[in-house]
């Protein structure tokens, strides 16, 4: 799977290597040194953000940047990309705009400083390597990679270390401060030795699979429709138009619960526990509602780190009840337990509750501020400004993160627990 990614077929019959070689070898020369030279932007400098992939969440991608230029004459929409021209055109006549159905071109285009990534989940890694060789910073859409992507993953990765682009991953519920704010209590040893954590996500109905808008029954692959782009490096199939529109119903390019709304989840408890690759991986579920897709609605995994501490991630699209309050995208709330007690949330306060034995009465801290995508945004540009890597959801903490999902995503369709060699760095069965 490693070369996979460097193999993907284009309507324009170019091939990947090519493409870069002809029309951006300069572009990715100089960026080629930037792990080491990242130089900051002045904070008046201009900044044209392109966006790739204009579907739904394109759209609430686009509405962040649009309101951003409002407040920020810096900042400019200046690039669209999609496969789906008549999807493109849409979206031009909303954000005016240059447009391109070829994502390799909207990246050589020298007014494109940032780009804003919301394709298929299976399409996002080969799309941010190429975007932060081009010396663009990116916000990418989570899940960070496809399930079956682990290659992919650390090639991403490592091309977003080399590049010393600013990256930053929308799983926006990081911008809620809960997360930075619980990580300094923990780093504190308020909880002691970490033990168990649990999160989980809880909703009804399989909107965001079956519920995708078939945009043309009657659309067919061609000039206005790029199916060999779509496919990227997933299995090779013939034309589907449920396939093409209504994609995270399908195994092939998404993960159901596990990928689609877990990185909402775990991400913030693996960043407030500090923690890298897990040790092993266990998981259940399946389709216990919805029968019409191929992915689970129901999906249950633990996970065991280093240093002998468990993170248990429960969710459902069968039932909406919470068990305890939401926090923003972040689904419910985590409960995070130590030798020493225990932390979580309860309206807009972080509680911590001493062990029973200790006799100590509950702490309550005042949460800053709540989750705001627009803010989520507005981080990736200050990093930028300011030369910086360190955002909410940088990509160290993103190739944690999906590394776990992944790993809970295999061993829920092999049936056995999943390892991590961390020598090795690679996943084991």
């Amino acid at each position: 799977m490693a070369n996979e990614i460097h193999n993907r077929q284009h309507a324009d019959e170019l091939t990947r290597r090519s493409f870069l070689q002809h029309t951006t070898t300069t572009v990715f020369a100089a960026s080629a040194t930037l792990g080491a030279t990242r130089r900051a932007t002045a904070a008046n400098d201009r900044i044209g953000v392109g966006v790739i992939g204009t579907g739904a969440r394109g759209k609430a991608h686009l509405s962040q940047w649009h309101r951003m230029a409002e407040e920020d004459k810096n900042i400019e929409i200046v690039a669209l990309c999609d496969i789906y021209r008549p999807r493109l055109n849409r979206a031009a006549e909303k954000y005016p705009a240059k447009t391109y159905m070829d994502h390799r071109e909207l990246l050589a285009d020298p007014a494109v400083d940032m780009v804003s990534i919301a394709t298929p989940d299976h399409n996002h890694a080969h799309q941010v390597i190429d975007a932060v060789r081009a010396g663009k910073d990116v916000y990418c859409e989570k899940p960070f990679t496809h399930w079956r992507q682990f290659e992919a993953l650390k090639e991403v990765h490592a091309a977003v270390k080399a590049s010393g682009r600013a990256f930053q991953l929308g799983t926006q519920g990081m911008s809620d401060t809960a997360w930075r704010q619980m990580k300094k209590l923990v780093q504190e040893g308020l909880i002691g030795q970490p033990l168990l954590a649990e999160c989980g996500y809880f909703r009804v109905g399989d909107w965001g699979e079956r519920g995708m808008e078939i945009d043309d029954q009657n659309a067919k692959p061609g000039p206005d429709l790029n199916w060999e782009a779509f496919l990227g490096d997933s299995p090779k199939r013939d034309f589907d138009v449920s396939r093409f529109f209504r994609w995270r119903m399908y195994e092939d390019y998404a993960g159901g619960p596990c990928t689609d709304l877990f990185p909402h989840s775990l991400t913030p408890v693996t960043s407030v526990l500090g923690v890298g690759m897990p040790e092993c991986a266990v998981a259940t579920g399946g389709k216990f509602r919805y029968q019409e897709r191929e992915i689970p609605d129901t999906f249950n995994m633990l996970l065991d780190y280093p240093g002998g501490f468990t993170i248990a991630i429960l969710g459902t699209q069968g039932n909406d009840h919470q068990g305890t309050s939401l926090r923003g995208a972040g689904g419910r709330v985590p409960t995070i337990r130590g030798w020493e007690g225990t932390l979580t949330i309860e309206g807009e306060e972080i509680v911590f509750r001493p062990i029973e034995s200790n006799g100590d009465k509950d702490q309550r801290f005042p949460i800053e501020r709540g989750e705001k995508m627009f803010e989520h945004c507005r981080n990736l540009v200050q990093c930028r400004i300011e030369g910086r890597t360190d955002t909410w959801a940088d990509v160290d903490l993103s190739y944690h993160t999906q590394t776990a999902l992944i790993m809970g995503y295999q061993a829920f369709r092999e049936g056995k627990t999943i390892r991590f060699d961390a020598e090795k760095q690679a996943i084991i069965a």
